[in-house]
């Protein structure tokens, strides 16, 4: 009985040696180490910093189903020390560490919340520092998250084609999304039912003619094949300010459309506009507009000046601030493409309060038509063939919107 147990002690410490034989060999074999890794805390973000003594290769990318971020490096040594990490954050629980293939290391980091990935890049050695690879993200929806999961969105100065068959085996991995999906436009025509909105030089309703833009520029979607639309109000009824913003955030939209045609006391003002959320108008005549859309919920017996739940929320708040750069984004499309075709008034992209643009996770924009109080293009709006052009240009503007996120950090 001695004799099996000191055989079975010593191939104990035989396997223990043989272990860290093959673990300095790997290490020797590494072009760098990575010595020590850094969480830092933001506000709704962190930024991880690996410290390496050499330049590596690497992949970083997310997964879900647990929620992981994760990072697969090439030809740098990485010990398990790195897994006792214990820096603070609100976004990261735990901390990972396995081989995979041919000297490959995927580091593994267990997220709380969803995030999307804002930047990587890798820092060459200055002053104290040796080489850093860092990675930025921060809070996002589910939506967005989801978005973005996969090896397809994987982030890296070399793509590294890693198996997914690593220390994970037993955790399935998301598939990648597919590919083409259509995106989402939601278009709202403004006011509509009891609510006519502006009246026009010859009596004609604000709510007739935004309905018969949105059907058109519904259509001119639709025949691209690209996207999937949806109309807040298909007929002449009334649909409070809040429930167009649900009915967008209910359909996941990727973008979210309200169509209006201006008036005003001076019958001379001509001009298409286009308006973008600003918790305080950009000028005068943008914050008359706001408070006079926003009077619509008023009609229908709603509050709209109680602060909403949503943007109380800091998270949500700063999803917000994101989608206002989006939104920003949409419009600088919008105005371009308009600029071509139609008559625009002076600083075109304007910034107002209206309560149809604050869907938190939904980039939007409020497109005023024209100016129903003038006579002449009273008349435009309400031909066909004018409003076929603007729609054109609308169209025009959402191809250029979408292939622009295609290239740009705004996730």
């Amino acid at each position: 009985m001695k004799i099996l147990t000191d055989i079975i002690s010593l191939l104990g410490r035989l396997l223990t040696v043989l272990c860290l034989v093959a673990l300095c060999s790997r290490e020797a074999q590494a072009a760098g180490r990575i010595s020590g890794l850094r969480i830092g805390q933001g506000i709704g973000s962190v930024r991880i910093v690996f410290d390496a003594d050499a330049e590596f290769d690497y992949n970083v990318f997310l997964l879900n189903y647990p929620k992981r971020l994760v990072v697969d490096t090439k030809n740098v040594y990485i010990g398990k020390a790195l897994e006792k990490t214990r820096d603070k954050n609100n976004l990261i629980s735990r901390v990972r560490v396995g081989d995979i293939l041919d000297g490959k290391t995927r580091v593994v980091f267990d997220l709380l919340k969803p995030v999307v990935i804002k930047k990587v890049f890798m820092l060459p050695p200055q002053s104290t520092f040796k080489w850093r690879l860092a990675i930025d993200v921060s809070v996002a929806s589910e939506r967005e998250f989801a978005a973005k999961t996969g090896i397809g969105h994987a982030y890296g100065d070399k793509k590294l084609s890693f198996a997914e068959d690593s220390a994970e085996k037993s955790v399935p991995v998301a598939a990648n999304p597919p590919k083409n999906v259509k995106k989402i436009v939601v278009i709202d025509a403004g006011h509509g039912g009891h609510d006519p909105g502006a009246i026009g030089y010859s009596g004609v309703h604000e709510k007739n003619i935004t309905l018969a833009m949105a059907k058109e520029l519904k259509r001119q979607l639709d025949r691209r094949g690209k996207y999937k639309v949806y109309l807040t109000r298909s007929t002449d009824v009334f649909i409070p300010l809040r429930k167009r913003v649900e009915i967008a955030r209910r359909h996941k939209a990727d973008l979210f459309i309200s169509v209006h045609a201006d008036s005003a006391l001076n019958r001379r003002a001509t001009g298409l506009s286009v308006y973008t959320l600003s918790e305080t108008a950009s000028d005068k005549e943008a914050a008359a507009l706001a408070e006079r859309e926003n009077k619509a919920d008023i009609i229908g017996g709603l509050n709209l000046y109680e602060q909403s739940k949503e943007v109380s929320d800091v998270l949500i708040s700063l999803a917000q601030r994101e989608t206002r750069n989006r939104s920003s984004e949409f419009a600088k499309c919008l105005v371009d493409e308009m600029r071509k075709s139609v008559k625009l008034i002076n600083d075109t992209h304007r910034f107002a309060g209206f309560a149809v643009l604050k869907a938190p996770d939904v980039p939007s924009v409020l497109l005023e038509m024209g100016y129903l109080s003038n006579k002449n293009e009273e008349r435009l709006l309400r031909q066909e063939s004018y409003r076929r052009k603007l729609a054109a240009s609308a169209v025009r503007a959402v191809d250029c919107y979408f292939e622009d996120m295609k290239h740009k950090s705004l996730f």
